[in-house]
């Protein structure tokens, strides 16, 4: 597809960044629905959980197939495809009437998604001319951080005005949109579909990666309930997961047909940058999700309220991508922009593991700012050094391999900041319990105090130091949540700290100016 100019580039711009916006957007706008869906549906807290995981789980296994399934239908025609599947299975999840009816559709809904990203940014890239696709990287780098971000900042309002499947609703008329803008403005590449006879499917590869990934997802979305290892089922899904992924890396790098080209992985630039996506992708869905359950927990805040507090910040740090986009595409190095967001990262994490719990929303707006400015600084580099130096036939391998590998790192995070914050807790609470003694003159104050309140507001003689102990008690669980979500910001800061050193690995020789020419040619032409 030759680059645009004019309208039509406009247009495929909103087009390609809304389609990403909204695939994230739903990996975080169910979050804050999650009491409500319950209710309406008659299902625990636990069960309704699989609402996330079966939208993740799809999510990750379709993402590194993108470029393969591109190549075999055709780019247009599976983007278009995928659409239609995100919008239809859209309807049918807000429709639902039983709980694992809306996990299939939610299912559905992440196949459909999940080409929505890899196939938006290769389409977005190739509407740009070589030099401008730096700019290119920061308008999609946008919609990478405006979607998690979003999410609960819709879905907040949306609950507080509608019922809760409306949060699926509201998918349709973009979808109905993009479709119709995709339809009239993208043009197929040359010969895309026309091969089908000439490609191999690898049932073999496919299978196994759905077992794979399906498994591990499934593990570190699960796991923490589900007590982990003391669980049978866990053991053996873990077990299935090992099967899964040792057998797919066997299978991709030995047959001649490969449904995901994993050799991308001997060029160091694309292994190393790989681990640099998955703690970015930790550090962007992780804080993303234990800020909202700090505010709503500890400080009070409605999920509406935590939402629209990390819009200012995010607002004030996106507008970062199309200038950083145009610094790199004139030719400027990346290594001191992840430089600068890494440090920005570990600044955040103990930053904000300095939070108080009588903050109001503005007092969190230099944390959250730190937070956005680190992703902006962090994430083009990454976009960019993902598939720089690679063949141009292993680009779509490369840049769907680097999005499931950031799926995969949120995925990580919030499954070991769910299982951190809950052990850290457990630890709070016992320390604090420690001063809990009837032999401690202070504590004994404190109940008879707050008994005597009691009293005076309720009357109640007979039950007043049970209550005091109750509310005692919740004040204590409070306190020890409140320490153990500080800590974990602190987490989220060590493992930026771990991954500093490595930036080293990413450096590369010093180049004569042509061999720079070629070298800036082959990153903007990479996408």
């Amino acid at each position: 597809m030759a680059a645009k100019t004019g309208l039509a580039k406009y247009v495929i711009v909103l087009t390609t960044v809304t389609a990403a916006i909204m695939e994230l957007l739903d990996t975080t706008i169910v979050n804050v629905a999650l009491n409500q869906m319950a209710g309406s549906l008659g299902a625990t807290i636990e069960d309704i959980a699989w609402v996330i995981t079966s939208y993740a789980i799809a999510n990750v296994i379709i993402i590194p197939m993108t470029g393969f399934l591109g190549e075999y239908f055709g780019r247009k025609t599976y983007y278009l495809t995928s659409m239609v599947i995100f919008g239809v299975a859209s309807y049918f999840c807000g429709a639902s009437d039983t709980l694992w009816e809306l996990v299939f559709w939610r299912f559905i809904q992440g196949i459909g998604g999940g080409a929505l990203l890899s196939t938006s940014q290769a389409i977005l890239f190739d509407a740009f001319e070589p030099k401008d696709r730096g700019v290119a990287s920061g308008l999609f780098g946008m919609g990478i951080v405006l979607g998690p971000t979003l999410g609960p900042v819709l879905g907040g309002y949306i609950l507080d005005k509608y019922d809760w499947s409306q949060i699926f609703y509201v998918n349709i008329p973009i979808c109905v949109i993009a479709t119709i803008l995709t339809v009239l403005f993208i043009e197929r590449v040359e010969g895309e579909g026309e091969r089908k006879a000439e490609i191999k499917i690898d049932y073999l590869g496919i299978a196994l990666l759905t077992l794979g990934i399906g498994s591990l997802q499934f593990v570190l979305e699960k796991g923490e309930s589900e007590d982990w290892f003391q669980s049978r089922m866990i053991v053996t899904i873990s077990i299935m997961a090992f099967v899964g992924i040792v057998g797919f890396i066997w299978q991709e790098l030995t047959t001649e047909h490969p449904a995901v080209n994993l050799s991308v992985f001997r060029y160091k630039i694309f292994a190393v940058s790989t681990m640099f996506t998955l703690i970015a992708g930790l550090g962007l869905f992780t804080s993303s999700f234990v800020y909202p359950v700090l505010v709503q927990r500890v400080n009070g805040f409605t999920p509406y309220e935590a939402g629209v507090s990390l819009v200012a910040p995010t607002l004030a740090a996106v507008f970062l991508f199309p200038i950083i986009g145009k610094r790199m595409s004139a030719g400027a190095p990346p290594l001191p922009y992840m430089f600068a967001g890494i440090c920005m990262f570990i600044f955040f994490g103990f930053y904000s593991g300095t939070a108080t719990p009588d903050m109001g929303r503005w007092d969190f707006f230099p944390m959250q700012l730190c937070r956005t400015v680190g992703i902006s600084l962090l994430q083009l580099p990454l976009i960019n050094q993902a598939v720089a130096g690679l063949k141009p036939k292993e680009y779509p391998a490369g840049i769907a391999l680097s999005n499931m590998i950031r799926q995969l790192g949120g995925a990580f995070g919030i499954a070991l900041a769910n299982n951190f914050a809950t052990n850290r807790a457990a630890q709070h609470r016992s320390d604090l319990m420690a001063n809990m003694s009837p032999d401690n003159p202070l504590f004994t104050e404190r109940i008879t105090g707050m008994a005597n309140n009691i009293i005076a507001k309720t009357g109640d003689v007979f039950n007043a130091t049970s209550m005091a102990y109750k509310q005692l008690d919740l004040a204590v669980s409070r306190q020890a949540y409140y320490l153990a979500y500080l800590d974990t910001f602190r987490l989220i800061g060590i493992f930026f700290i771990c991954i500093l050193p490595f930036l080293y690995f990413l450096r590369t020789p010093k180049l004569s100016a042509e061999e720079a020419a070629a070298m800036a040619k082959a990153t903007a032409e990479s996408h």
